[in-house]
């Protein structure tokens, strides 16, 4: 008999898992891929990034509208527990000049064996290849490589991922059967994904090229950082940190990004430098040896037919400020990193338990919120992985008495 079933075996699942082995309740986690944690794997290839080192207010406006709802959890599991459970673990963290926490280690992979020894030195039990399908009354029945199974657990917690990346198990297809059993959800959106961009033949050196430092701005929002030139368009961290509200302000035909070049010179300055006699130079030559605007920025510089015209100092100055990009529209949602929409808010109580479907948690990337990439997304993971998990066990207690 187990006590407690957890359908996803990413950050969120095991999270909730080990919330309910701390509280003395047995626990199977199953996942339909053949080992568990695949989407945390590919996230620590370029170094996992646990959470961000950064001022309270700041840390917790980037969760956007779903800030008032997510947190009460994400201070109960804030960026110093979470540096705290990794160090639990075995993996020392380090904080990079951004505030981003990663371990020493930067892989994902001796974090998650540790993890999954832990929890099994818990006695939680992993099943892969075991797809969910839905629930007969209070059983959860799957299809796995030995045929139909069906387990019936006191309580249930649902962590399987948004709707991108289908082929690391985030594939969405759990939004059919909630809705089913009634439960209100958000269509599903792409976020933290490239735009596409119509590039002209002579970026194409530039192809996987970064271009920093720079300042990305949209309508009232702006990110300091840098993002990287692809043959399909724009993708990279400050990107990222822009997608919701460049997706959201999206128009048939696209929208236009304002790109600042010098983000660490002032105006003012720009325009005096740019007031120099140019004599013979021409124009390319002219910014590289005032501004250094060289490389990729030189590219993107020139990309922009209107910029290629600007004689005028303040005008030019102006233009490496502000200078714009057209984007197309967003990239697939299955090139997403992370998805918004899924479960909402008013279809669950405080506890994250379906107000539709009692005894069943949901946690993860599956709930109707969105986070940039930085660590946000993680830490958010984890502070709902740990809530539905303490809840779900307070419910086999309660049931129980």
């Amino acid at each position: 008999m187990t006590d407690a079933l957890v359908i996803g075996g990413g950050p969120a699942g095991l999270m909730a898992a080990e919330m309910l082995a701390d509280a003395g309740h047995s626990v199977l986690v199953a996942d339909a891929k053949p080992t568990m944690g695949r989407k945390l794997l590919m996230a620590g290839k370029s170094g996992l990034n646990l959470t961000k080192n950064q001022e309270y207010e700041l840390f917790m406006s980037a969760y956007g509208d779903a800030r008032q709802w997510l947190e009460p959890m994400l201070e109960a599991f804030n960026p110093s527990d979470v540096q705290d459970w990794a160090e639990g673990l075995g993996q020392k963290v380090f904080t990079g000049s951004s505030g981003r926490v990663f371990p020493e280690a930067m892989k994902a992979s001796p974090l998650l064996r540790a993890w999954l020894g832990r929890l099994q030195g818990k006695n939680v039990r992993f099943q892969t290849g075991w797809r969910w399908q839905g629930f007969n009354a209070k059983e959860a029945l799957f299809d796995t490589p030995d045929g139909p199974e069906s387990v019936a657990p006191k309580a249930t917690v649902l962590a399987l991922g948004g709707a991108s990346w289908a082929r690391l198990g985030s594939d969405g297809r759990w939004a059919d059967i909630l809705t089913g059993l009634g439960v209100e959800l958000a269509p599903f959106k792409s976020a933290n994904m490239g735009f596409l961009v119509e590039w002209s033949g002579h970026m194409a050196p530039h192809f996987g090229v970064p271009v920093k430092p720079v300042r990305l701005s949209f309508g009232k929002q702006s990110v300091y950082g840098e993002f990287v030139i692809s043959k399909k368009g724009v993708e990279g961290g400050a990107i990222y940190t822009l997608s919701s509200a460049l997706r959201d302000g999206m128009g048939e035909d696209g929208v236009e990004m304002l790109v600042d070049l010098l983000p660490d010179l002032p105006m003012p300055a720009l325009a005096a430098k740019l007031r120099r006699e140019r004599g013979k130079l021409s124009l390319g030559n002219f910014l590289r040896k005032t501004v250094g605007i060289t490389g990729a920025k030189a590219a993107l510089f020139n990309e922009h037919e209107p910029a290629r015209k600007v004689d005028n100092p303040f005008d030019l100055a102006g233009m490496l400020k502000r200078l714009p990009v057209r984007l197309k529209a967003p990239r697939p949602m299955d090139e997403a990193i992370s998805t918004a929409g899924g479960v909402m808010q008013n279809a669950l109580n405080e506890g994250l338990m379906l107000k539709a479907h009692s005894g069943v948690f949901c946690a993860g990337e599956m709930l109707d919120w969105e986070a940039p990439t930085g660590g946000y997304l993680l830490n958010g993971c984890l502070a709902t992985g740990r809530q539905a998990g303490i809840a779900a066990a307070d419910y086999i207690r309660e049931i129980k008495l």
